[in-house]
């Protein structure tokens, strides 16, 4: 899978992405991740890329010309067409589906917005536009760099193994079931004897119960548009009985 990200600070971008299981897969040729300088593409003697907005107002728009230019240069080095995806605040809102969606590519030329938003026009050379959420960031070099690191753990071999991602929060809809790890008993809490029966079919089962309740109670917007079982409608039926007064 590769990335080239269009942005104004590459050293941004390849911090975030150059440690941890992102930066392993890029050193073992799993995912490209190239963050390349908008200001590469200027003609402006002064590498400019912004200008002052038409019909006023304040803060910087990125100018049509560099930005496509940087588009167009970078598509002719894929093998394959990539998928042009700018980081805008009135875009799709990421969630995991999306990256499931958006997976089924191996190729992307992600643009990260900066100052006041981007010419109109440079919209015709972008196939999406995807928002992390609903406030307001410096740029969008935070936001791709979410993005090309949900893509890559979709990648076989950048997680250890695929349950690796499909039992945590989002990736079926619903939010983590709880985890424990050593010692047995802490501040007199004791990991759930469940967890140290060996029962593998017991403890797949406690952790969806768990999975459904932890949803039911920090995210039931979730819900509804989870794929639920029906052993999980009534899972949750019992749930929001013992939640009654």
């Amino acid at each position: 899978m590769r990335f080239d990200i269009l942005t104004l600070f590459p050293e941004t971008v390849d911090a975030v992405l150059s440690e941890s299981i992102i930066g392993r897969a890029r050193k073992n040729g799993l995912i490209e991740i190239n963050a390349v300088n908008l200001r590469d593409f200027s003609e402006d003697r002064h590498r400019r890329v912004d200008d002052y907005p038409y019909g006023g107002g304040c803060g910087m728009v990125f100018m049509a010309p560099p930005v496509v230019k940087a588009i167009e240069e970078r598509k002719k080095t894929f093998s394959e067409t990539p998928l042009v995806i700018y980081m805008s605040p009135k875009g799709k809102p990421l969630c995991q589906s999306l990256v499931n969606e958006l997976s089924q590519n191996d190729n992307y030329i992600i643009l990260c917005g900066h100052y006041e938003g981007i010419d109109e026009r440079i919209l015709d050379y972008v196939d999406m536009e995807v928002s992390i959420g609903d406030y307001v960031l410096t740029g969008g070099e935070m936001p791709a760099a979410v993005l090309a690191d949900a893509l890559s753990r979709t990648v076989k071999g950048v997680l250890a193994e695929a349950e690796g991602y499909k039992g945590e929060s989002h990736y079926d809809g619903l939010l983590e079931y709880p985890q424990y790890t050593r010692p047995e008993e802490f501040m007199g809490k004791k990991v759930p004897d469940v967890l140290l029966s060996g029962h593998h079919e017991n403890v797949a089962k406690w952790r969806r119960e768990k999975a459904l309740s932890e949803t039911l109670s920090k995210r039931p917007d979730l819900l509804k548009k989870a794929p639920l079982s029906e052993d999980d409608k009534k899972i949750l039926a019992k749930l929001k009985r013992k939640k009654r007064p």
